[in-house]
């Protein structure tokens, strides 16, 4: 009798239904495509309270004014507002440089408290102050106005420098408090 059934068990395990190892791996496919579109949808959301997140977004913001730049003859200015601790991107329109016209305003944002603003250098070496607490970078087909740093402090106290050359288009986010490179006089040039 104890043969019988399991001879009887091991039958009836064979007929269970299975899935083929094809129908495992398009499952596990599916899952996998299902994780990614969350976690694409989800990440930015966490990202955007901390420093790297808050810091790579005004490095996007500076990177994407010198490429519109460099695309067309228009030209483009980032206002770092070290009081309200935020930044405007603006297509300027006008030749009034000073005020800021609402339909110029491409973006607003303000940095977050684990995030700010510490202070600007350009490479002329004129930095903001208690008397100028406005900061402009400019930027058109040519390139850069001005190159310089704007250094950004983070929940701990650490410094990370954002670097805006005149040479590159490439904006650069650094750890500390860096050194930038500054103009050479005519006196200076090899050339």
């Amino acid at each position: 009798m104890k043969n019988e059934t399991k001879t009887n068990i091991s039958r009836s395990l064979g007929r269970l239904p299975s899935f083929s190892m094809v129908e495992t791996v398009v499952v596990l496919v599916v899952l996998s495509l299902a994780m990614m579109v969350a976690q694409t949808a989800v990440l930015p959301i966490f990202t955007a309270h901390t420093f790297k997140g808050q810091a790579r977004t005004f490095v996007s913001i500076l990177q994407r004014a010198a490429n519109a730049a460099a695309r067309s003859d228009k030209r483009y200015e980032v206002i770092i507002d070290l009081i309200e601790q935020k930044y405007t991107l603006r297509q300027i329109q006008t030749l009034d440089l000073e005020n800021v016209l609402d339909e110029e305003i491409i973006e607003e944002r303000h940095f977050g408290k684990n995030c700010r603003v510490y202070g600007v250098i350009f490479d002329d070496l004129v930095r903001t102050d208690e008397e100028h607490q406005i900061a402009k970078f400019r930027v058109g087909k040519a390139g850069w106005q001005y190159g310089g740093k704007v250094v950004l402090e983070d929940k701990g106290g650490k410094y990370h420098s954002v670097i805006i050359s005149r040479i590159s288009r490439i904006i650069e986010l650094k750890e500390g408090d860096v050194d930038i490179a500054l103009p050479k006089y005519e006196y200076e040039m090899v050339f």
